[in-house]
């Protein structure tokens, strides 16, 4: 049963990086800083991959202390997405395309090396109370709540569709 459970996440987490990849690559230029709700599209897109990259990992000490943050201080900044109040920093396409890959990445390794016991212990963030295997789900279901947000702008706004994706990771 283990190993249909981290095929069914790790096909959803393709499915939803593969979906947001789609987003970022079809927002037009002068839509990136538009408006999607009471953010603009390019912070809907890094706050999606922001949660995601917090909630595949184990606590938030060890979120801050990752290669890939150190690796780019002027990217996570003050972590304002952790403070509460609204973000202000923007992001180019290029660099939520890196934060993309990243986040796969991740979560391919992560959900490789979950267990029967990982997946059944507490998820480790004391704002969410459950397991690591509803954490997964709660994660993805996260990421596609900010994908309809920014492909239904892309729709009504630029007469441009994003595809459904089922279950794999593709290039659009």
């Amino acid at each position: 049963m283990l190993d249909v459970y981290k095929t069914t996440i790790t096909n959803q987490f393709e499915a939803v990086f593969c979906t947001m990849n789609a987003c970022i690559e079809r927002c037009p230029a002068d839509a990136w800083d538009g408006p999607v709700v009471n953010l603009q599209f390019c912070q809907v897109v890094f706050h999606a991959l922001f949660f995601s990259d917090y909630y595949l990992g184990e606590s938030d000490e060890a979120f801050r202390r990752q290669p890939f943050h150190l690796a780019h201080p002027d990217i996570f900044r003050d972590y304002e997405e952790l403070e509460d109040r609204p973000q202000q920093q923007t992001y180019d396409k290029a660099t939520t395309q890196r934060y993309l890959t990243h986040c796969r990445s991740k979560a391919l390794a992560v959900i490789a090396a979950e267990t029967t016991q990982s997946l059944s212990a507490e998820c480790g963030f004391e704002r969410r109370d459950f397991s690591r295997a509803e954490m997964h789900v709660c994660n993805i279901r996260h990421i596609h709540h900010h994908e309809a947000q920014l492909s239904l702008r892309l729709r009504i706004d630029h007469s441009e569709e994003v595809p459904w994706v089922g279950s794999a990771w593709r290039e659009f």
